[in-house]
């Protein structure tokens, strides 16, 4: 549905150009046809087997130096200071119960950038990170699928008749290199959502098409296991996701759950390294309820889903007024998000809202109570509410900037969310 993200402040523009390279910008990697000369002052640090990038001092391949920010870092429950200094991301996350481990307990306090690889430089994701980092966030959610028809942008698909091909180099994968390396510099793990796929199921097919058909299955491996392999033995990677917001409307719900169940023992047959979530909305099977989102009628069955073995984590989100809930959106969401928790405890597996937002008048009111559920509830993490910098050209309504009224108090749920990890 709507995506959240949070940045503030406005984004600087790189002029393009030079024959060598600026901080932050590419200089090597698999594929990479660009200058590997870095301005005076730089130098080219590996980051990867697919990016290096200019940058001041010198790096190993697990740290990156960073003299651009002055704030304090949460990196997997090992916290370090970045300010002059470095920042690691090492050791990938694990689940321990209901919480997220590694280095101790991970206090997952996330925002969604999907756009992150769309950005038009280095510098911009760069920066873009540099933002996000000033609220304590931990993770961000970014995704990790855009399928064309014609090339266009960062795009990791080309679709041409019945050719389908996966885009490696600079404006696909190569680009998601750039991302995950400026995660890596900013201390911020990654959660990427993998579904991409609307070409090969064809108008005028049933919903069920996508999860059932044997080619479109077999698509999805395909792009999954290069994407996947790509990054097994990279720890700025938290967990994939095997969709966004999947549905199924009319179906049985064993539709999702059986496809849910092949994928992430597909992915988890490939990369025992990382977390596999679902990336649902958290819809209930409840048909009985005269509430649309506890109703099952867009197959998803939120319980069945978090019981799947190779399902580490639960998600849902939080959109009460576009689900048809226009009056006690407040109390509901409330109680949505108490409803989730209750079913984390009984399954015994970490869960986390994803996104939410309302653009009503009373908005600072009603997140204070949904902020508040989040932390008295006992869930797991949450998404932050919040918005894009000024000039990245990415902004759904639902967020919160530095300069919002209610930007402090978005900063307090943070640090009780982390007080209480």
């Amino acid at each position: 549905m709507k995506f959240i993200t949070l940045l503030s402040a406005v984004l600087i523009a790189v002029v393009p150009g030079a024959l060598s390279v600026a901080e932050w910008g590419q200089c090597g990697g698999t594929g990479f046809t660009g200058s590997t000369s870095c301005d005076s002052g730089l130098k080219c640090v590996y980051l990867n087997d697919w990016y290096s990038q200019c940058q001041k001092g010198t790096a190993a391949a697990t740290t990156t130096t960073t003299t651009t920010r002055t704030t304090t870092a949460n990196n997997g429950g090992a916290t370090t200071t970045s300010s002059g200094g470095t920042t690691a991301v090492t050791g990938f996350v694990k689940t321990s119960g209901q919480k997220f481990t590694v280095n101790g307990v991970l206090p997952f306090i996330s925002t969604n950038a999907y756009w992150l690889a769309q950005l038009g430089s280095s510098s911009l994701i760069t920066q873009a990170f540099s933002e996000i980092a000033q609220a304590g966030t931990t993770v961000v959610r970014t995704w990790g699928f855009n399928d064309v028809t014609s090339p266009s942008g960062t795009y990791y698909q080309l679709f041409q008749g019945s050719t389908v091909t996966i885009n490696t180099g600079s404006t696909g994968l190569g680009k998601f290199d750039t991302v995950v390396a400026a995660a890596k510099a900013a201390g911020i793990r990654l959660v990427v959502p993998l579904l991409y796929i609307q070409q090969l199921v064809g108008s005028g097919q049933p919903a069920s098409t996508f999860y059932t058909n044997s080619a479109c299955k077999n698509a999805y491996k395909n792009y999954v296991k290069t994407f996947v392999n790509r990054y097994i033995n990279e720890p700025t990677i938290m967990a994939w996701q095997l969709t966004n917001e999947a549905r199924c409307n009319g179906c049985a719900t064993s539709v999702i759950t059986s496809w849910a169940t092949e994928m992430s023992a597909y992915i988890k047959s490939l990369d025992s390294n990382h977390l596999v979530s679902l990336g649902d909305e958290g819809f209930f099977n409840q048909p009985g309820s005269s509430s649309y989102p506890y109703q099952g009628g867009e197959g998803i069955d939120f319980t069945a889903n978090l019981k799947i073995s190779t399902i580490d984590y639960g998600t849902f989100h939080l959109y009460p007024i576009g689900w048809g809930v226009t009056s006690g959106y407040q109390a509901w969401g409330s109680t949505w998000i108490t409803d989730h928790a209750a079913v984390q405890k009984s399954v015994g597996k970490p869960t986390i809202i994803e996104e939410y937002g309302v653009t009503t008048s009373d908005r600072a009111t009603v997140y204070a109570a949904w902020w508040n559920s989040i932390v008295s509830s006992g869930l797991s993490g949450g998404e932050l509410a919040a918005t894009t910098a000024s000039g990245s050209g990415y902004n759904d309504g639902y967020g919160i900037s530095t300069s919002d009224s209610i930007f402090s108090a978005l900063k307090a749920h943070t640090a009780a969310m982390k007080a209480r990890s």
